[in-house]
């Protein structure tokens, strides 16, 4: 593939997911106008996320039977009407119905990266993943540092009304400057196409492995980013002050093109047990987030770094397992990734409430510390 046209996926991909994460910075101000408890308000980051999985399992299977292009261009659209639900809601449960829709279609960001691994020749696939990966991770941690400073200068709600008109204007591009994709000579009923998915994570023991890494590392990053803002709003600092932490986090996606390149030269295994070490060492610093803000950052880029070079890895490795199932491999994959991130997410609030930052970081480390078990078993056999 030319590199434009991975720049644009990768510029795609990372604008979509980003629409699950503006919420981050500003739990407690929509909680606070639309009558959500503090206690409860990570619903809304749990809802999207678990949207996503439903989502992950449901539509992405889709980019194996389908024209992806059509498909990319019909999400983005349905995408931007629930942007707008969620800008223009009156009270809670309108606003999680929007949240949650927002969540199932944001899973274009994976019919993206399965369709550039589909056109990436076979040796680059690995640095191709990365790159569109980085795009991702980007979005992912500029989402916050984006929606923190809107939301202070034009409300929370400018923030997905100006993300509807973004994602409109992508989903033209893309329509324009995309190759149409081969739809599948095997035209599989759509419950078999999703039994498949299932029977793919059965038959597959790397799937397996990476799908519950991918838990577990998406456990410890829902747990921080999803938690950050509330001591951090206690502390007094404005919307665009915690958002801006996003720029630190988004060190960690320089991770993702060298951990695809290692990975095509066979290194896969040694970064994943390095990056998982290096996950579990992000907690020291992170633990004393309350009495510096330089700990804060330093341990936002090193859990970032670790989690993004583990991610690309597992997806680098599973797609070859079945380049016929590849959207259903992505798919599935990343179902682990929404539960993950969705047990950080409310996990961390109610240990929030009860423990506070100590308890967190107890909770993110443990996380953390499990991936590393469960990567040194598989290793030593």
């Amino acid at each position: 593939m030319h590199r434009g046209v991975v720049l644009l996926f990768a510029v795609a991909a990372g604008t979509a997911v980003a629409t699950i994460y503006f919420a981050q910075p500003l739990l407690v101000t929509m909680g606070a106008e639309l009558g959500i408890a503090a206690s409860t308000v990570g619903a809304i980051v749990t809802l999207t996320q678990l949207g996503y999985g439903l989502g992950l399992f449901l539509l992405v299977p889709l980019g194996d039977l389908l024209d992806r292009r059509r498909l990319v261009v019909g999400q983005l659209t349905a995408l931007a009407v629930a942007e707008l639900v969620a800008a223009t809601a009156s009270n809670g449960a309108v606003l999680l119905a929007g949240m949650a829709a927002i969540g199932v279609l944001a899973v274009v960001t994976q019919i993206l990266v399965a369709f550039a691994a589909s056109l990436a020749a076979p040796a680059g696939r690995g640095r191709v993943v990365g790159l569109v990966t980085t795009g991702v991770v980007l979005g992912i941690l500029l989402a916050r540092t984006v929606s923190g400073a809107l939301a202070d200068v034009a409300g929370w709600r400018a923030v997905y009304l100006s993300s509807a008109g973004v994602t409109v204007l992508i989903a033209i591009v893309l329509y324009r400057v995309l190759p149409a994709s081969v739809p599948a000579r095997e035209r599989l009923r759509y419950g078999r196409l999703l039994r498949s998915t299932v029977s793919l994570f059965v038959r597959e023991p790397v799937f397996r492995l990476r799908g519950t890494l991918a838990l577990l590392i998406f456990a410890a990053f829902g747990t921080l980013w999803s938690s950050v803002a509330l001591p951090l709003t206690e502390d007094g600092y404005s919307h665009t002050v915690i958002g801006a932490f996003g720029l630190a986090g988004a060190a960690g996606a320089l991770a993702a093109a060298p951990a695809g390149r290692l990975a095509d030269r066979g290194r896969a295994q040694w970064t994943t047990g390095t990056a998982l070490g290096l996950l579990l060492m992000s907690w020291v610093p992170l633990g004393f987030t309350r009495g510096s803000l330089w700990a804060l950052a330093a341990g936002a880029i090193l859990l970032d770094f670790a989690v993004q070079a583990v991610h690309v890895t597992s997806q680098t490795l599973i797609y070859p397992l079945r380049p016929d199932a590849g959207s259903r491999l992505i798919g599935g994959y990343m179902i682990f990734y929404s539960v993950g991130s969705g047990l950080g997410a409310i996990g961390s609030t109610i240990v929030y409430a009860f423990a506070g930052w100590t308890g967190v970081c107890l909770l993110g480390a443990g996380f953390s510390a499990l991936a590393l078990g469960v990567w040194g078993i598989r290793a030593a056999r």
